[in-house]
């Protein structure tokens, strides 16, 4: 959560909380505190009192799922638990323990069975809700575990939307399968220090735009925290759609490209605006010298100036712009005419002005097939669709305003460092 997105949370609370009138000195008492709280967040004051932890080892998020939460203990990271329910169906579950920080929170379990092995998969008998707590209601995000060598523990790791520094108890939501049975609901409840969080590498605003075709990429923020690397942004699109792909954006620390783990879209709070989520490893190191971000690839749309010619279809390629079509095939059909065009993966001819001239006429596309491989047998494979014409006229041209296709930009964004 970001500052900015916790103070509207806060003052919202603030607001929607109902008025008493009370003459109690009590009532004073706690009306002044309220109020010195909302001043402390007007003034910006939003900092966990974060464990220190620079100079020391710095996991990267495969020792984070592996190492079990008694390795990254020893090294400083996180909050010990031990706190323990049992499921309406026998399972044991234990929180080991915790690791918040500004991007997630990691938690750290175990699942036992009192008697032998498991006879099914764990997944089947329990699942993990959400995580509530003041100014918190954080949903699972990812998780995954594995048995131990007899089967007869489970250990996992679910990470969950991180929580707020100002939440002093947590509880996490469950649920027990049992044969047919409706889930069981349980509630773990366990006390949370803030103190024991993580504090972020690097908290930055970009505040950077990048134009594209047909529109523009924003990058936001980027929060590197002891668990994740996160990049936040938005499209603003020419006809105020979502993109037809993804902006893939490479991370480079101190000129070292950072792994990329996901990439996700979000709703967006403005109408019009999509967001867009990426994840990428925690940061190698804590002494940054630059970090960058690079537009790799991104949607884009070539447009096309003339009509191309369709009079001798063949293997060769036809250049439109900086990118190449391939007029395969014009075959009769006893509905019109089937044109066979291939391109790299990706490549959609634009269809609402996609047509052919024949016989002095413009004539629409009336149906497109699904793309299917086409190997050209030297270790490159183009993707080719079949393009239907309802005309009895043999096509002598292809029109269209353009095509989409998935576009090289890299676009170098610095990311400032000026502080966090």
């Amino acid at each position: 959560m970001t500052p900015s997105e916790l103070e509207g949370r806060l003052r919202k609370a603030l607001e929607q909380a109902p008025v008493r009138r009370k003459s109690r000195a009590g009532g004073t008492r706690t009306w002044a505190a309220t109020a010195a709280a909302a001043m402390l967040l007007t003034v910006g004051v939003y900092q966990y009192p974060a464990l220190a932890y620079y100079g020391g080892k710095l996991f990267n998020q495969t020792d984070l799922y592996t190492l079990g939460f008694s390795g990254v203990a020893e090294h400083g990271y996180g909050q010990t638990i031990n706190k323990s329910i049992t499921l309406e169906n026998g399972i044991v579950f234990t929180i080991n323990g915790v690791i918040a920080d500004d991007n997630a929170l990691l938690m750290y379990y175990s699942i036992d069975l009192p008697p032998g092995g498991f006879d099914e998969e764990p997944a089947s008998l329990y699942a993990l809700s959400r995580i509530t707590g003041f100014l918190t209601d954080s949903s699972p995000t990812s998780g995954g575990g594995g048995y131990n060598s007899d089967k007869t523990r489970y250990e996992g790791i679910n990470k969950f939307e991180p929580v707020s520094p100002f939440a002093r108890s947590l509880t996490l939501t469950l649920y027990s399968y049992q044969a047919e049975d409706k889930p069981a609901q349980s509630k773990l409840s366990f006390n949370f220090d803030a103190s024991r969080a993580m504090k972020s590498i690097l908290v930055a605003d970009i505040h950077q735009a990048v134009p594209v075709d047909q529109g523009t990429v924003y990058y936001d923020t980027i929060t590197a925290s002891p668990t994740s690397t996160i990049v936040k942004g938005h499209y603003k699109m020419d006809n105020g759609e979502n993109p037809r792909f993804s902006a893939v954006t490479k991370l480079y620390v101190n000129g070292t490209e950072m792994n990329s783990r996901s990439m996700r879209g979000t709703n967006s709070s403005k109408k019009g605006t999509p967001e867009f989520i990426i994840e990428y490893d925690v940061l190698p190191t804590d002494k940054l010298q630059s970090v960058e971000l690079v537009l790799d690839n991104f949607s884009g749309y070539q447009k096309v100036g003339q009509p191309i010619p369709l009079a001798s279809p063949s293997d060769h390629s036809v250049t439109v712009g900086e990118e190449k079509l391939w007029i395969r095939s014009v075959s009769r059909t006893a509905d019109g005419y089937d044109i066979v065009v291939a391109g790299k993966q990706f490549t959609m001819l634009d269809k609402d002005t996609l047509a052919v001239q024949a016989g002095g006429a413009a004539v629409p596309v009336s149906s497109i097939s699904d793309s299917r491989p086409w190997d050209l047998k030297n270790g490159n494979i183009l993707w080719e669709r079949t393009y239907s014409f309802q005309t009895t006229e043999k096509p002598e041209f292809l029109e269209m305003d353009g095509f989409h296709y998935i576009k090289f930009y890299r676009h170098t964004i610095p990311v400032p460092l000026g502080g966090k």
